[in-house]
Order: C-alpha cells, then sequence, then structure tokens
C-alpha cells in the first residue's frame, strides 16, 4: 500500500495492524460500535478496503464509529485544519495594539473593544504557552494581572467588572500552570486558589474546572492518586459540560492506571473519549484551556504505559510525535513530544534496547520547553526500568545522574 495515502487512511492502517487484527476482524469490530445496522459482511470489506486506501473519505456516520472502534476521537483521527491566526487577531479583533490597550487602560477608557482587547490578549498569552520561554511568560502574566487588578478599581458596569474578572482568572490559571512549570508548587497552588475565587466570583463553571484540573495535575505529579480522582470530581462536578471534564476524566485516568485499576482506567479514558466526540470542532486547538481532539491519544498514551501495554503505548506515542511536528520539523506540542520520547524509552528498556531507551531518555531532559514536575514525574518511570534491568549498566548511570539534577533543580525551586 503507497505511502502517499491520506494521513487519516494511514492511521485507520496503523490502529488495525495495532491490534493485530485483519481488516475483516476490524469490521467486525465495527459492527459492534455502531448505533445501527451496516450492510453485508462483503460490503461492509470492500468499504474497509477503499478507506484504507484512501479512495474514499468515511462519511460523517462512519468517522465517528472508525474513531470509537479504535478507542480514540473522531477528529484526532480525521484533523480538522485550523482556522485562525493568532498573531493578528488583537489588532483584527479589538481595532487596537498593545500599547493602546495599556494606555486605554491606564486612563481607564473603558469600551467594548477595550475590553475585546483583554479577551485577545489572555487568550494570546495562552497560546503562547507551549512555544515561550517559562520566565518570560510569568513577567508577561503578571503584568498583566497588575494591570486587570487596578482596572477593577475603577468606575465599571457590573458587566463590564464581570468580564475583568473572567480575563484575569485565565491569566491566572495559566500562572499558575507555568509556576508549577517552573517548580514554584507554592506559588502555583496560590495563584490556583486566586483564579479559582476569581471563577467563583464571576460564578464561571469552566475558570473553577480548570482551577480544579490543575490541582488535580498537581496531585498526579506529586503521587496523590486519590487526590487525583477527589479534584477530578470536583472539577466535574462544577464544569460537566465544558471541554475541562474531557481532561479531569483523562487526569482520572492517569491516577487509576498508576493506581494499577485497569478497569477504572478504560472507564475513565471512555467518558472522556465520549465527551471529546459529543463536542464541536474547538475553533483555538493552540490554546491552553482548550481540549484540542488530537490530546485524547496523548493521555490514553500515558495510561497504557503505566499499564505496561506496550504496543498501544508504542502506536500512540508514535501518533503523539506525528500529531505535535509540523512537515518541516518544527514542534506544535514539544512537551507532548517529551513525553511521548519517553514512552518510547519505557518501551526500548523493556525490550532490550537500553541504549534507544537512554537516547529517548537523555533527549527528554535537554528539551528547553519543559514542565519539571511533569518531566521528573514520567522519568521516573523509564528511571526505574533501567534500574530494575541494567542497574550494573554505565548508560543506566549517567541517565540516573541527569535525572537527579533534574530532580533536584525541581527541589531547589519548591523551596526558594
Amino acid at each position: 500500500m503507497t505511502e502517499d495515502r491520506p494521513g487519516w487512511a494511514r492511521r485507520i492502517t496503523r490502529e488495525r495492524e495495532a491490534r493485530g487484527w485483519s481488516q475483516a476482524e476490524a469490521v467486525r469490530a465495527l459492527r459492534v460500535h455502531s448505533p445501527d445496522a451496516l450492510p453485508a459482511e462483503g460490503n461492509m470489506l470492500r468499504q474497509w478496503k477503499r478507506w484504507e486506501a484512501g479512495e474514499v473519505m468515511p462519511s460523517g456516520f462512519y468517522r465517528q464509529i472508525i474513531a470509537a472502534t479504535f478507542g480514540t476521537v473522531t477528529h484526532s483521527m480525521f484533523p480538522v485544519a485550523p482556522k485562525r491566526d493568532p498573531d493578528s487577531e488583537l489588532l483584527a479583533a479589538a481595532g487596537m495594539d498593545t500599547l493602546e490597550l495599556v494606555s486605554r487602560l491606564q486612563r481607564s477608557d473603558v469600551d467594548e473593544a477595550t475590553l475585546n482587547g483583554l479577551r485577545v490578549t489572555a487568550d494570546a498569552l495562552c497560546l503562547d504557552y507551549p512555544h515561550k520561554p517559562p520566565e518570560q511568560l510569568l513577567i508577561e502574566g503578571r503584568a498583566w494581572l497588575r494591570r486587570m487588578s487596578e482596572y477593577r478599581g475603577q468606575r465599571i458596569t457590573l458587566k463590564q467588572h464581570r468580564e475583568v474578572l473572567v480575563q484575569a482568572a485565565w491569566v491566572a490559571l495559566l500562572v499558575a500552570c507555568v509556576e508549577y512549570d517552573t517548580g514554584n508548587r507554592q506559588g502555583a497552588e496560590t495563584t490556583r486558589q486566586g483564579a479559582l475565587s476569581l471563577g467563583e466570583e464571576a460564578d464561571h463553571a469552566e475558570i473553577q474546572g480548570w482551577a480544579h484540573e490543575i490541582r488535580a495535575w498537581m496531585n498526579l505529579t506529586g503521587g496523590d492518586y486519590h487526590g487525583v480522582i477527589a479534584a477530578a470530581q470536583a472539577g466535574t462536578d462544577a464544569a460537566p459540560h465544558h471541554s475541562v471534564a474531557v481532561q479531569l476524566a483523562a487526569q482520572e485516568a492517569k491516577a487509576w492506571s498508576r493506581i494499577g485499576d485497569r478497569r477504572m482506567t478504560e472507564v475513565a479514558l471512555d467518558r472522556g473519549r465520549r465527551l471529546l466526540d459529543a463536542m464541536p470542532y474547538p475553533e483555538n486547538i493552540g490554546h491552553h484551556f482548550v481540549v484540542d481532539p488530537t490530546k485524547f491519544d496523548f493521555y490514553a498514551m500515558d495510561c497504557y504505559r503505566q499499564l505496561a501495554e506496550d504496543k498501544m503505548a508504542g502506536h500512540l506515542a508514535e501518533e503523539v510525535l506525528r500529531a505535535s511536528t509540523d512537515f518541516d520539523g518544527a514542534e506544535r506540542a514539544p512537551m507532548r513530544n517529551t513525553e511521548a520520547r519517553i514512552t518510547l524509552g519505557v518501551i526500548a528498556a523493556r525490550q532490550g534496547d537500553i541504549d534507544q531507551a537512554v537516547h529517548y531518555g537523555e533527549r527528554a531532559l535537554t528539551e528547553s520547553r519543559r514542565s519539571l514536575p511533569s518531566l521528573a514525574m514520567v522519568s521516573r518511570d523509564l528511571a526505574r526500568v533501567l534500574k530494575e534491568r541494567y542497574p550494573a549498566e554505565q548508560a543506566t548511570e549517567n541517565y540516573l545522574d541527569q535525572l537527579r539534577t533534574v530532580v533536584g533543580n525541581l527541589a531547589r525551586n519548591r523551596h526558594p
């Protein structure tokens, strides 16, 4: 089969082969996930062959049940091209540049354009999260929080007051994430609580949900898995119909996989998958607080690595790398790619290839944009396998030395 097929056609083939299914077996699995009766076996098998060959794209009905058959979401298997150009949105949407927006804030010149400028500025900061150096993000995020806190004291309407609260809360959530990325757990928790308070004051369910999600993430990287489940439930109760509920389900699944409960892991993953597949495709997939469909494979990858389902974990790691890397090699989601490489390293170590395992592990430790707690958590998975299987190898000791340096930096940042 040629490799000039569409990406979705190649993905169908890879998913089928990862499970060891023939095309006929894949068709039988498809029937299990279909809410309606499907055509006769021979007709469906011919159709499946056409899909894998890339001759015809499945209809919307079939795209959804193909994704469900393979345990993922529709828009992860059948991506939608992004529609937004964030670089020009501030000027286009608000009719002003950043300098003018700051000037208006200082003059208390309140109108809809000014508030819209605040919205777009908050979005722009969240779009910068995957790539911008964390120190720079913290400087910019905190500066905007100071400006917005001063703005709250001006004479504005109740509607305008709520809008300022909402945008300040989004920026506070981002700052909390970046503070935690750099290892400042105490600062991150304080900022997270502030964002939660703003969300409650503004009666904004989604912000409250994300504040609980950050808590779940902090608990996960800290090893408090039952705390993850409790935070995920609190967030779901606050925002059951927003995309944050998908990420909360994913955090819960990650916790269950580390507890070792495969059934509850699958239940949480399936709940998240169903929620995400029922939602419209997001416009702003680069926004840190938007759950884009391709991220679901990243969630599942982590869980299958924990459950030692190496074939599925490796397949999903390759899908994460493929979805998060542009044709020219530029990485759209470097922190996801880092965890995907560590996953491949864990699998290589389990399969006896220490050189490849250490190669993946060392590359992950040297990435410039990283989340220290998450990196330390997943790197310990690789360290554990290396110590168990290759305790006397120099390559193991060299990797462990590098990991100790990263963990040491994390500990120092926690106690500045």
